[in-house]
């Protein structure tokens, strides 16, 4: 598990052992899981356990911010997506 970025009380990990599609697991007081899709597409929700809604948006924006650096660091971890 490597933590990836850090943010509003959230920290977004990439698990080294985990599979397509691009996703990222994100930590605060429950978690969700959030599937990084190519550059130009939206991040989409997959679930979530034990998160406020509030905390959900906040991961969704946090995320869909960083997209593009989160998409490079699953890249150098996993390998190219294609």
């Amino acid at each position: 598990m490597v933590t990836v970025f850090r943010a509003y009380g959230l920290h977004i990990v990439i698990f080294t052992d985990d599979h397509l599609p691009a996703h990222v697991h994100v930590f605060g007081d429950g978690q969700a899981k959030i599937d990084l899709l190519r550059p130009g597409g939206v991040p989409v929700l997959l679930w979530s356990e034990n998160m406020t809604k509030t905390e959900v948006r906040r991961a969704m924006r946090t995320v869909t911010e960083q997209q593009t650096l989160l998409l490079q660091r699953w890249e150098s971890i996993h390998g190219r997506l294609d």
